[in-house]
């Protein structure tokens, strides 16, 4: 199998297992170890994500460039709205178009956020101090997404959808693994009705993948500084 044909795999069951009982669900723990820890990674405590594995002796502080794979994103296999208004389903078209753009929108805060400041490179090569980032979406739900259907209507919603971080960062140089991470978010639980459209959507996901890419530019910024100390 290839590497590309594992990491599907591999995130396919991590997403089955999170959709079936959730990442705290003592049900679920021992199979999601399992699929997290297969390749020697061990368990540790990352502030804002749910679950977080790394390579042993392990560490952030050689890279200054970041290479950014190309964002994969999943629906959740039980994901099907209907068009608001109406009793049309969402068209093949309306998933790829929502999958597309969800991918460009994650794409882009992590851009954004390790190039803040003259941070982190962006580049397209592998290299000694490139670091490889590989972020998937998976288990995403979009509630009432507006496709720009024709008329007018209102969908009241507690919450934009929700949708759950798979993410493995490589050296690229070797293609050693060095961590891998799992986080699900769910966007505005407001507690109370809510106006939902594709405004209130986007802004949503914004607002989860920049925090995602602040957790990971931090992770970054604390390496380089123990580095320095050392």
């Amino acid at each position: 199998m290839t590497p590309a044909g594992r990491y599907r795999l591999l995130a396919g069951l991590v997403a089955s297992c999170v959709a079936a009982v959730g990442c705290a669900s003592s049900g679920a723990t021992q199979a999601i170890d399992e699929a997290m820890s297969h390749d020697g990674l061990q368990k540790i405590e990352v502030e804002g994500i749910e679950l977080a594995y790394v390579r042993p002796r392990a560490t952030l502080g050689g890279y200054n460039k970041v290479k950014l794979d190309p964002v994969e994103v999943a629906f959740d296999k039980d994901w099907d709205p209907q068009q608001p208004g109406s009793h049309f389903k969402i068209s093949t078209k309306e998933r790829e178009s929502i999958r597309t753009e969800v991918a460009r929108i994650v794409s882009e805060q992590f851009v954004r956020e390790l190039q803040r400041d003259q941070g982190y490179q962006i580049v397209q090569e592998a290299g000694y101090d490139v670091l490889r980032v590989r972020v998937s979406i998976i288990n995403l739900m979009v509630t009432a997404p507006d496709t720009n259907t024709t008329g007018i209507s209102r969908v009241y919603t507690v919450s934009a959808g929700e949708m759950t971080l798979f993410a493995e960062l490589f050296d690229s140089d070797t293609g050693a693994l060095l961590a891998r991470a799992i986080d699900r978010r769910e966007a505005r639980d407001a507690g109370r009705l809510t106006l939902s459209n594709t405004v209130v959507n986007l802004a949503a996901n914004e607002s989860i993948a920049a925090t995602w890419a602040r957790i990971l530019r931090n992770a970054l910024d604390r390496a380089h500084r123990i580095g320095a100390k050392s």
